[in-house]
Parts: structure tokens; sequence; C-alpha cells
């Protein structure tokens, strides 16, 4: 999967948000332009390619005032559609520089 690929179909308007990504943003007072920014200038940090029903991965990205972000997206090559699963700020206690788990 590659990051071009989901910025793409953001910037189309084929994006999918599931109800528990949007459960998350709220409880984390994220906006969807902040998650979409995170995106547009993030990093692929882990990868799922056995998801299903497609293939997801996890980006670490920041939001405007330089706040860490990682949010799951799924990406349908056949559509070319990019599903958000989940978002969330996360756990300095969990990670290392954004990027790896403790």
């Amino acid at each position: 999967m590659k990051l071009e690929e989901i910025i793409e179909a953001i910037r189309a308007g084929r994006v999918r948000i599931t109800d528990h990504a949007y459960e998350e943003a709220q409880e984390d007072n994220l906006s969807f332009d902040e998650i979409f920014f995170s995106l547009f200038q993030g990093e692929i940090i882990e990868e799922y390619p056995e998801d299903r029903p497609y293939p997801s991965c996890l980006i670490y990205g920041n939001t405007f005032l330089g706040e860490p972000v990682h949010s799951v997206w799924a990406y349908n090559r056949a559509n070319r559609w990019a599903v958000l699963i989940t978002v969330y700020r996360p756990d300095p206690q969990r990670w290392i520089d954004w990027r790896k788990r403790r």
C-alpha cells in the first residue's frame, strides 16, 4: 500500500469513515481537517497486508500544531476508495518517537 494512493483517494472524495473512527476522533478532540493534514505529511509506520476485507496500515503524522496523530487506513485497490478505520493521539508511554511500540 502506498500513502499516495490514500491521499489521492481523499482528494478525490473517495473516502469512508467508520463509526469507530468518528467516535475516536471526537473522544480525542481531533477534527477531520487535522486528521487529513496529518496524513498528507505523514508516514506509514506499520503495514497490515493480511487485513480483510482490505489491506491496511498505521500512519503517523502531526496536527497543524505539531501534535502526533496515528490513523489506521484501509485501501480498496479495485475501486480506489480509502477507509479511515480508527484514529487516536498516541500514548507516549506506549510509543518511542511515535513510530515504534515499546
